[in-house]
C-alpha cells in the first residue's frame, strides 16, 4: 500500500517566498483578484482540495469587498481544514465556510455549487489522467453560467497540459489565460464556461487522489 502523503508538510515550501510553490500561489492569487475585479456584486466560490485556504483567504483578507464573497472550501485533511477556518476567522471572512470532506465525492459539493468561481489548485497533478478528463467533463455541472475555473498542473514530462486544455474546450470552456513560466514546471490555467451550465446529476466519484 502506498503511504498517504503528509499534506501539511507539503505546504512547508510556502514559507519560502522564492519557492516554486510560492510563485504558483502568487499567480493563482493574482488571477483570483483579477476575477473578483471583473465580477462585482455577490459571488459564490468553491475550492476543491483547498488545503489551508490561502489561495482564496489571503486574497479576500486584503480586499475591502471580501464580505461579498460566499465561499465553501472543501478539504479532507482535518489539520489543514482547521488552519483554513482559523485564517478565515482571523480575517473576519464570515461568508467563508470550510468543509472537512472529500472533494472527489459529488456529495461534498451540496450547497457549494453552482459556483461563479471554482478553484481546482493542486488537484490535477495528484490524480490519474483518466480522472482529470472525467473531472473536466463534469465541470459544467459545478459552474454557474459563465462560471470560471482556475486550475494548476505540473508540466513535468509527459506534459498533460496540452490535452488538458483540449478537454476544457471539448467541455464547453473558453481559455482566458495560461501561465507557464519558462524556468519552472508549474502552470496555472483559467477557463470560463462558454456553454449552458448543466444540473448536478453526477453520482460517481469525480476523482481519487493517488496518495
Amino acid at each position: 500500500m502506498t503511504p498517504r502523503a503528509d499534506w501539511q508538510a507539503w505546504h512547508a515550501p510556502y514559507a519560502d517566498p522564492h519557492s516554486a510553490l510560492s510563485r504558483r500561489l502568487r499567480i493563482v492569487q493574482g488571477r483570483v483578484g483579477e476575477w473578483l475585479d471583473a465580477n462585482p456584486g455577490p459571488v459564490t466560490v468553491a475550492s476543491a482540495c483547498a488545503g489551508d485556504g490561502r489561495d482564496l483567504v489571503e486574497v479576500l483578507a486584503g480586499r475591502p469587498d471580501g464580505h461579498r464573497v460566499r465561499a465553501i472550501l472543501i478539504e479532507s485533511d482535518p489539520g489543514l481544514a482547521e488552519r483554513a477556518a482559523g485564517s478565515a476567522r482571523a480575517a473576519g471572512l464570515t461568508g467563508l465556510t470550510v468543509r472537512t470532506a472529500d472533494a472527489g465525492d459529488p456529495a461534498s459539493y451540496a450547497g457549494a455549487v453552482p459556483a461563479h468561481l471554482l478553484l481546482l489548485c493542486g488537484v490535477f497533478g495528484n490524480i490519474t489522467d483518466e480522472d482529470v478528463s472525467a473531472t473536466i467533463a463534469v465541470l459544467p455541472q459545478l459552474c454557474h453560467a459563465y462560471g470560471t475555473v482556475i486550475w494548476t498542473r505540473s508540466r513535468r514530462s509527459p506534459d498533460l497540459t496540452p490535452r488538458l486544455r483540449r478537454w476544457f474546450a471539448a467541455s464547453g470552456f473558453a481559455e482566458q489565460s495560461f501561465d507557464a513560466p519558462d524556468d519552472v514546471l508549474f502552470s496555472v490555467g483559467v477557463h470560463q464556461l462558454a456553454t449552458d451550465p448543466e444540473p448536478l446529476t453526477a453520482t460517481g466519484r469525480f476523482f481519487t487522489f493517488l496518495t
